[in-house]
């Protein structure tokens, strides 16, 4: 049976691992949806490079609420927060911005006859 008590323990004791790789690989891969997006790069690219960086964003912000459980408020643990949801909030907000610039462009190909 998942032991969800064992695995938020073993979020707060391998927290220095954790956070040294969810760190850079949330504003990696959310810089490359970013890339993507404004590249104007396949809808699948988009939504895959939004897809894995949304997970480390997540992973992120649930390793935070560990830290809440047990009643750590400090400074580090809002900073973190904040970087997981902004991580999120972007690669959300490219994927909509995808599919704006992709209707924009259409728009303009087919009614304005312009390339």
């Amino acid at each position: 049976m998942f032991d969800f008590n064992t695995l938020a323990e073993f979020s707060r004791a391998s927290c220095v691992g954790i956070c040294a790789f969810l760190i850079p690989a949330n504003l990696v891969a959310t810089s490359l949806t970013a890339v993507f997006t404004v590249w104007r790069r396949p809808a699948v690219q988009v939504w895959q490079a939004a897809g894995i960086a949304s997970i480390f964003a997540l992973v992120m912000i649930l390793h935070v609420f560990t830290w809440f459980m047990i009643g750590v408020v400090m400074a580090p643990t809002y900073i973190l927060l904040g970087l997981g949801s902004s991580c999120l909030f972007a690669n959300l907000g490219a994927i909509f911005l995808r599919r704006r610039f992709a209707n924009a462009y259409n728009y303009s190909t087919v009614c304005l006859g312009s390339d």
